[in-house]
């Protein structure tokens, strides 16, 4: 087994991030925060959410956040569109790609959207449909690929029959998540590889949470298997509902900062996303959980005060 020479890494921070963290950013700062990740080098960054207020108030104005951004070439911002007035609305603003949502656990989706997979799946199709009628790129998650907070385990087959229809309603890409984080390297490459039996490993991604410091391992382990897109998020926005006090994304500096020890190629300026997340950290009135961040941020205030000594010992 080798690892991909290059990982496209989707930050899904100022979505999936930011709709998790209490305190509700502005419009100015979350545009600033997308076009701060393009400029860095992201590839791939979720740019909103378009959903009621009512049940994810911070991701009220994702219209005028994907109106305002300055697009790069080569850059993608899709946003999520649960369904179809979403989907409209996202339409309205411009979007270009969009993304749906499916659970492997269906108590998770009686829970949440009050109906079963099947029926879940079912109302896609009319996004997916209208979606590509305007020729807009799908991308889909499936969420508590390796256990849900109400049921548990969640069988393997589970994972495998959501992933499969939405690759038939006409998703490019199926990322696979680990909504609570729970899973282990060896789950996680068990799970990946028995999708890739029915979905092309190339079709595939991953979005592992990091809530038991797994994330990195876990996507280790599928690097292997031939996985070239990753779910991340700067500064490790978010944290995981279902774990008061938990991590929730794996940070996207600790993954860069792996990839680029494996010689794995990502495009990605390190620096320049620490920077990104600690501003808007500063915003959220925290400290990233990035570990990467915190250990370059770390290393410059030593640089900063060695060069301070030196000035004023006249060195």
């Amino acid at each position: 087994m080798a690892f991909p020479k290059y990982v496209r890494v989707v930050d899904v921070g100022p979505r999936d991030g930011l709709q998790n963290e209490v305190r509700e950013v502005s419009i100015a700062a979350r545009i600033a925060l997308v076009e701060a990740l393009a400029a860095a080098g992201v590839p791939s960054i979720e740019a909103g959410a378009f959903v009621s207020p009512k049940w994810v108030p911070q991701m009220a104005g994702s219209d005028r956040v994907l109106r305002g951004i300055q697009s790069r070439p080569g850059v993608t911002y899709p946003v999520l569109t649960p369904n179809l007035q979403g989907l409209e609305d996202a339409l309205a603003a411009g979007a270009r790609e969009v993304a749906v949502f499916g659970a492997a656990s269906e108590a998770f989706s009686q829970k949440n959207i009050n109906c079963s997979i099947d029926e879940s799946l079912r109302r896609f199709e009319v996004v997916t449909e209208r979606a590509r009628s305007e020729g807009v790129r799908i991308r889909g998650y499936v969420s508590c690929v390796l256990g849900c907070p109400y049921q548990g385990h969640v069988p393997v087959a589970d994972v495998v029959h959501v992933a499969e229809r939405l690759v038939e309603l006409g998703c490019y890409e199926v990322s696979l998540g680990d909504t609570i984080g729970v899973g282990t390297a060896g789950q996680a490459r068990a799970m990946v590889a028995e999708v890739a039996k029915t979905v092309p490993m190339s079709q595939l991604a991953v979005h592992f949470h990091d809530t038991y410091a797994q994330a990195l391992a876990n996507i280790y382990a599928v690097l292997e298997l031939g996985i070239a897109t990753v779910d991340t998020a700067v500064a490790g926005l978010g944290g995981c509902p279902f774990a008061k006090g938990a991590s929730g994304n794996v940070a996207t500096e600790d993954v860069v900062y792996m990839l680029n020890g494996l010689g794995i190629e990502t495009g990605i300026e390190l620096e320049q996303v620490a920077v990104a997340g600690r501003r808007m950290c500063a915003e959220l009135g925290r400290r990233p959980v990035s570990r990467v961040s915190r250990a370059l941020a770390a290393k410059q205030e030593l640089a900063q005060e060695a060069s301070e000594q030196l000035s004023c010992s006249g060195g």
